[in-house]
């Protein structure tokens, strides 16, 4: 009896860990940081390698990173309904 108590607990153990993990992939949070850490880094770069204005100029790249990380839920639904999907009903 104890080991099926052991291993519903590190079932759960784990799918607590897949769901944070999940929902922090997703987060406002984490887009958030990586487009300040991407802003940053390419700031810093314009601005001791390339030596221009890089405050204006690393928006650009930031911007685009945001924007993707907008659409790609979008393209996941599509590649889900119209190719994940037939692929596992072609392989049944």
């Amino acid at each position: 009896m104890n080991s099926i108590e052991e291993r519903i607990t590190k079932l759960e153990q784990r799918n607590f860990r897949v769901e944070t993990d999940k929902a922090w992939e997703i987060s406002w949070s984490r887009k958030i940081l990586i487009a300040l850490f991407t802003y940053l880094a390419i700031a810093f770069y314009l601005q001791y390698i390339v030596g221009i204005n890089p405050w204006v100029n690393a928006i650009v790249p930031t911007v685009g990173f945001l924007l993707s990380t907008l659409t790609l839920p979008f393209f996941k639904k599509l590649w889900v309904q119209y190719i994940y999907s037939h692929e596992k009903t072609k392989n049944k």
